[in-house]
């Protein structure tokens, strides 16, 4: 965290957006940790705290929704395509979609909060033609309880349990 917090707060909110963004979209790049520099951040009061929520959840929304996109319109083929040369049958492809149409909303909106997942979500959900409809939303409220659990949590552990922590006596 070391490493990112002095870029989050050089180029504040920003820099945030494009770096969720870019996590959200399937790059490699730190962005659950720039969600926790920021929260420190706007709790040492270096940074606004809902600005910084605001381009968390838009980041994280758009990233997932430019994916899903480029999943949607080129992901299927290359699955199979290319889906074999990693193990990835026809069968299993089926099956994946199969998962996504009955599990999907679901598994968009839990996905968020595992490393991997988040990252690929987007891409992944439109490779097997999740529906958009159902995307959406899942993906939404997917970015909203990462952005308050992430964003907003170190910021209220700070300003209100730390705090607490040291009025009590060891």
């Amino acid at each position: 965290m070391s490493l990112i917090q002095p870029y989050v707060a050089a180029y504040g909110v920003g820099a945030l957006f494009v770096l969720i963004y870019l996590e959200s979209l399937g790059a490699p790049v730190p962005g659950e940790t720039a969600v926790i520099a920021a929260s420190a951040l706007a709790a040492e009061g270096q940074l606004s705290l809902p600005h910084a929520l605001i381009a968390i959840f838009c980041g994280a929304v758009l990233g997932d929704s430019t994916g899903y996109a480029i999943g949607r319109f080129g992901g299927h083929k290359l699955l199979t395509t290319y889906g074999p040369r990693f193990k990835l049958t026809a069968e299993r492809l089926a099956s994946l979609e199969a998962l996504f149409q009955k599990r999907g909303i679901y598994i968009v909106l839990t996905a968020r909060f595992v490393v991997v997942l988040r990252q690929l979500n987007g891409v992944i959900a439109g490779s097997v033609r999740m529906p958009w409809f159902h995307f959406l939303p899942a993906n939404v409220a997917g970015a909203l309880l990462w952005t308050i659990a992430w964003g907003a949590g170190p910021y209220f552990v700070i300003h209100v349990v730390q705090p607490l922590i040291g009025q009590w006596r060891w």
